[in-house]
């Protein structure tokens, strides 16, 4: 892993207050286009940008090798043709695990993608990307996990587009804060939304708040905005819904359904 994180990403990047000033109001494919391609494939992301969706959102987690790849799960039964923990595998496995046609025959054949992968995929088609990071099973694990993502990054991200990291496990994020400054975060929330949400908030650092739509209200969303915090809700595939969140000043909305939002939201 290169020991200058500060100097490429600083020249590569486009970061926090360019990227929450830039965005207005936009909807995030959640796992790409999961509702009309396997989430978390090339081909989920490919529908996406077809779609004129400008961001997506991927999962990324660790093989057992040290490659990063694009899934949701630890376990590989519910979006493959293979059973298994995804630590088990090395990258040479990609290649013999269907993760497409358990959704569609027009699928079949789609592997897990490498974070390499994803990344090349932005660079050519400017698309911005919000990853999430699935929490290790340790601190030996996470830490591996980072470095991964951040060596990644470094290697083949060439700029342009923008980049949002976001997890559940806040000190994770305090952790990339740490070693690559220059990068985006949001802090993800489950549902209810704790009392002590800003201070998480402060204490990684975080330009963005990722609160779960269920429960969510209005008076919480400002909140959120008075305190100078752009706001992306997960996950809604009500559009009445998104409407809803969109006037109350959210920022941004993670849906299975972003082809179907407004041209206003996907340009």
């Amino acid at each position: 892993m290169t020991n200058n994180i500060s100097e490429i990403t600083a020249n590569t990047f486009q970061f926090h207050p360019s990227a929450s000033e830039k965005a207005g109001k936009m909807v995030i494919g959640h796992r790409g286009a999961s509702s009309i391609a396997p989430e978390n494939t090339l081909a989920a992301f490919q529908l996406a940008e077809y779609h004129n969706v400008p961001w997506i959102e991927a999962d990324a987690d660790m093989l057992g090798d040290g490659t990063v790849v694009i899934c949701h799960d630890a376990t590989l039964e519910r979006c493959s043709d293979h059973s298994g923990l995804l630590r088990d595998k090395i990258v040479t496995d990609l290649d013999h695990i269907d993760a497409g046609a358990w959704f569609a025959q027009d699928f079949v054949g789609e592997r897990i993608p490498t974070l390499v992968e994803l990344i090349l995929f932005t660079n050519e088609t400017g698309m911005n990307l919000n990853l999430e990071i699935k929490s290790g099973n340790d601190k030996a694990v996470t830490d591996r996990l980072i470095d991964g993502i951040i060596r990644d990054i470094n290697h083949h991200w060439q700029g342009g587009q923008q980049l949002l990291i976001s997890s559940r496990n806040h000190l994770l994020l305090a952790e990339v804060k740490r070693r690559a400054p220059e990068i985006s975060l949001g802090c993800l929330f489950k549902s209810p939304l704790p009392n002590d949400w800003l201070t998480s908030m402060q204490y990684v650092g975080a330009d963005f708040i990722h609160p779960h739509d269920k429960g969510l209200t209005e008076q919480q969303v400002k909140a959120m905005t008075d305190a100078g915090y752009s706001v992306n809700v997960w996950t809604v595939n009500s559009l009445a819904r998104a409407n809803q969140l969109y006037n109350w000043g959210v920022t941004g909305i993670f849906s299975d359904i972003s082809q179907q939002f407004q041209p206003c939201y996907r340009n």
